[in-house]
C-alpha cells in the first residue's frame, strides 16, 4: 500500500498516533492555513461494518457535544479505498499523559486541569452523552490564544449515548479509570463513570 500524502484537501505532516481502531495525523488544511488532525480508520478494521459504524459514530458524538471543552470536528470524508476519516481541532500541547510523563504537576495545576477535564465531562453529559474512558491519554492540551492550556476531551471511541448506556452494555474502558460496574459485562452505566475516571 502506498503511503498516504493528502487525505482530502488536507496535507499529511506526520502521524501523532495509533490506537486499536485508528490513526490520527498533523495535517494541515491549505484553503484555511491551518493545521488539524485527522483521524483514519485502521486498514485491518475497515471490513467490519460494525466498526466503521462506531467510527463514524465517534465523530458524530463529537460534533453533537458542540463544546469548547471537546475536540471540535471540522469534517468526514472517505479515502478511496472506502475508509472513514474525520478532521478534527489539533492540540498542539499534547496530551495530559504527556505533561504528566515530565513528572507530579504542582497542586494548583493539577488541580486546574482536573476541574477543566470535569467541566468537559459535564458538557459531554449536558449533550446526553457518556464517555466511558477518561484518561490522561484522552485529555489534549491546546495553548490558547493568550498562552494559557485549553483542556479538550477527546476519543469517544467508547462513547454511548446516556439513554443507552443505561441499559446492558459490553464491558469497556481503560483500567485503573473505569468504574466497578463498567468492568461487568451487562451492567447500566451513567454520567457517574466518566466522574469517577
Amino acid at each position: 500500500m502506498q503511503p498516504l500524502e493528502r487525505i482530502g484537501r488536507y496535507r499529511l505532516e506526520r502521524r501523532l498516533g495509533t490506537g486499536a481502531f485508528g490513526t490520527v495525523w498533523l495535517a494541515h488544511d491549505d484553503q484555511l492555513d491551518a493545521p488539524v488532525a485527522v483521524k483514519v480508520l485502521a486498514d485491518n478494521w475497515s471490513h467490519r461494518l460494525d466498526v466503521h459504524d462506531r467510527f463514524l459514530s465517534e465523530a458524530r458524538l463529537l460534533r453533537r457535544a458542540d463544546s469548547k471543552r471537546v475536540v471540535q470536528v471540522y469534517d468526514i470524508g472517505e479515502l478511496p479505498d472506502g475508509r472513514p476519516y474525520f478532521v478534527m481541532e489539533y492540540a498542539d500541547a499534547g496530551t495530559l499523559a504527556d505533561l504528566l510523563a515530565g513528572g507530579p504537576l504542582p497542586v494548583p495545576d493539577a488541580l486546574r486541569l482536573t476541574a477543566l477535564a470535569a467541566r468537559g465531562a459535564a458538557d459531554l453529559h449536558e449533550a446526553g452523552i457518556v464517555h466511558r474512558d477518561i484518561k490522561p491519554t484522552n485529555v489534549l492540551l491546546r495553548t490558547a490564544p493568550d498562552g494559557t492550556r485549553r483542556v479538550l476531551l477527546a476519543d469517544l471511541g467508547l462513547a454511548k449515548s446516556l439513554a443507552q448506556a443505561s441499559g446492558l452494555t459490553l464491558a469497556a474502558g481503560s483500567a485503573g479509570y473505569q468504574p466497578p460496574e463498567q468492568a461487568q459485562p451487562g451492567a447500566g452505566i451513567d454520567a457517574r463513570a466518566d466522574i469517577y475516571a
